[in-house]
Order: C-alpha cells, then sequence, then structure tokens
C-alpha cells in the first residue's frame, strides 16, 4: 500500500473512533442528564411510567404509582426528566406501545406499565428490548426482564366491606367497578365477603359502567343507586368513581342532612368528597401502589430486580388497608373493622377473589 493510501486508511479509521467515541460521551451524558432545563442528576439509575388511561391525576390509581416514583426520586436526590425519573400519558389503549418505546429509547433503566391493560404492550416489548427491566402492575408477565406487581385488593376490599355493613342506615350498599377485569373483581368479591360477614341478608347493588375514565358514567350509576336507598357506594372505577363523588356531593349540597357516603379508592380520597364543611368520603380503600414502586425501584437500583417474579402486596405486609376516616367512622365500629384486619393478616379468614 502507498504512503498515500495508507495515510488515508488511517485516517478513516481515526475519523471513525472519533465520532464512535463521541456517540459514546453523548449517550453517556444523555443517560447522566436530566431534562435540558435541569442540572446533573445525582444517580445513575433512571425510572419511569406509563399510565392507563385514567391519567396521572386521577386520584387513584395512577397518581398512587405516580407518588410512588416521585418519593423514590426525591429519596435518591433526581430529577425530573431523562436521566432521572418521568411518565408519559396514554390517552387511549393505542398508546401503550408507543409510550413504552419512547421511554425505552430515552434510555430509562426501569419502565413501570400502570394496568392490567398493558400486559399484552408490557410482553411484547420486553421481549424486543431485552436489555431494559420492566414492572406491569395489576397484570402478569412471563418475561425474564419483567416484574409483575400484584396486589391482594380483595382483602382490603372486604375491610371497606364490613365498614359499609356496620354504618349503613337502609340496608342498601352499592359497588361501582370500572372494567370487568380480575383485579376489579377481587375488589367486588372482597367487598361483597365484608359485607356478607356482618350482615348476610344485604346483596349489594353491583354496577360497572365498562371504563375508568368516564365520570359521567360513574355519576350516572350512582344517582340510580342513591334514588334507590343506598347509602354507601364503594367504588373501584379509576377516573369513572370521581363521577361517584360528584354525585354525592351534589346530594350533600342540596340536602345537608342528606346520609349519602362513597369509599375511596386506591388513594385517599378523602379531599375529593369536600362539601363545604361536609365531606362525604367515609374511607379509603388504600391499595399502595406507591409503596410496591418503591419496593421494586429500589431493587433494580441496587441491582437485585425481581425479574420472572411475581410479587404480591397484601394486608400482612401493609399492601392494603383502610385509611384514616377523620372521625367519619366511630371507634367502636373501627375497632370490629381491626379485628377482622387481625384475623385476615393471621390467615384466620381466607377472603375470596372472585364472585359466586
Amino acid at each position: 500500500m502507498s504512503k498515500r493510501k495508507y495515510g488515508l486508511a488511517l485516517s478513516l479509521v481515526l475519523a471513525a473512533g472519533t465520532i464512535l467515541g463521541a456517540c459514546g460521551t453523548d449517550k453517556e451524558k444523555e443517560k447522566g442528564n436530566t431534562s435540558s432545563s435541569n442540572g446533573g442528576n445525582q444517580s445513575d439509575f433512571s425510572v419511569a411510567m406509563v399510565t392507563d388511561v385514567g391519567g396521572v391525576d386521577d386520584k387513584s390509581f395512577n397518581q398512587s404509582a405516580w407518588e410512588g416514583i416521585k418519593q423514590f426520586g426525591a429519596d435518591n436526590k433526581m430529577e425530573k426528566g431523562s436521566g432521572g425519573f418521568d411518565y408519559l400519558q396514554s390517552k387511549d389503549e393505542s398508546d401503550y406501545t408507543s409510550n413504552l418505546n419512547a421511554l425505552t429509547r430515552r434510555d430509562f433503566d426501569l419502565v413501570f406499565g400502570v394496568g392490567y391493560l398493558m400486559e399484552d404492550a408490557i410482553d411484547t416489548i420486553a421481549s424486543q428490548q431485552t436489555e431494559t427491566n420492566y414492572a406491569v402492575i395489576d397484570g402478569v408477565v412471563d418475561q425474564p426482564n419483567v416484574a409483575s406487581i400484584l396486589f391482594k385488593e380483595q382483602e382490603g376490599a372486604f375491610l371497606a366491606g364490613v365498614a359499609a355493613a356496620l354504618m349503613t342506615k337502609s340496608d342498601k350498599i352499592g359497588f361501582v367497578g370500572g372494567m370487568e377485569i380480575p383485579v376489579i373483581e377481587r375488589f367486588q368479591a372482597g367487598f361483597e365477603a365484608g359485607v356478607a360477614a356482618v350482615k348476610p341478608d344485604i346483596k349489594v347493588d353491583v354496577q360497572y359502567t365498562g371504563a375508568f375514565d368516564k365520570a359521567e358514567l360513574g355519576k350516572a350509576a350512582a344517582g340510580r343507586m342513591y334514588s334507590s336507598g343506598v347509602d354507601i357506594i364503594f367504588h373501584a372505577a379509576g377516573g369513572s368513581g370521581n363521577g361517584v363523588f360528584t354525585e354525592a356531593k351534589e346530594r350533600k349540597k342540596a340536602d345537608k342532612d342528606a346520609y349519602v357516603w362513597v369509599i375511596g379508592v386506591d388513594s385517599d380520597q378523602y379531599d375529593e368528597g369536600k362539601v363545604g364543611e361536609d365531606n362525604v368520603t367515609l374511607t379509603s380503600m388504600l391499595k399502595r401502589v406507591d409503596v410496591a414502586v418503591q419496593d421494586i425501584s429500589n431493587l433494580a437500583k441496587e441491582g437485585k430486580f425481581p425479574g420472572g417474579e411475581t410479587k404480591v402486596y397484601g394486608l400482612h405486609d401493609d399492601g392494603v388497608t383502610l385509611a384514616d376516616s377523620r372521625g367519619a367512622i366511630p371507634e367502636d365500629v373501627l375497632k370490629q373493622v381491626d379485628e377482622y384486619a387481625k384475623k385476615i393478616a393471621d390467615g384466620e379468614i381466607e377472603v375470596p377473589e372472585f364472585t359466586k
């Protein structure tokens, strides 16, 4: 080879090396930075989530997951954005795959998919993007880089049923669900079992809205129930459940003495029930999605990501519980609820997952 050709070849090799080196540097910078408006990130781990259609501010399931991620970010001095923690909103089910792909391309180490309906999308993406870890909440995906997170909703819902049965005056109680899927059926089964444990003769009025983001459908269902004499409604309907609160608050506003109550779900929905100085929130069944999100995130950060495993959170490990009723439920009733909680946690009572 002539000196001229050798020199040209050497120049090309050096140029290629420079380009590759620059790419690696940019990748490292991208990994270590947050959004362009933020400064450097002090963590070498990043986490994000894709919401379901209920939205990150649904005052329920998605919001609880996001609160968990934000808390994890604060604990680890992370900032919102690429390289830190973030979320993408799904407006409908067609957004699941594209949102998961988008966060994967932004090199988040761990990506959560919120909701049972995201199972298929995560299964597909995880099989293609094997270097990224994923977690699905309320679903099970059999992939080595996916952690599946489930809850014993039926146990917390049982306690809500006990409280409702002890607090009803009309002996008419309602349940408003979102979509008829296994996770919501566990809420229904547990709630009905709790009511039956106290008052076996009560038949819970059950209605499903068919959606998690249609408040008007939740309001309509609640209106029919309250008009029929139901005085306590437990909802497990995400954003659709906000309509249950709207209906109860309107009735309370029209008649200060109206005995209408809502039992919230997932997060403490006390604020959602405020009507001036009154409140229509009896209590809320807390599903500690925030705790689970922080737990899985910490394990992943420590190199102990439970890929290929299913983790189940129940009453025994504070995965589900009832929120502080702030005086709406008297002490003697709370004592009875606590007695049932202890029996469930100790294994004396096995709460059914499915309705009969």
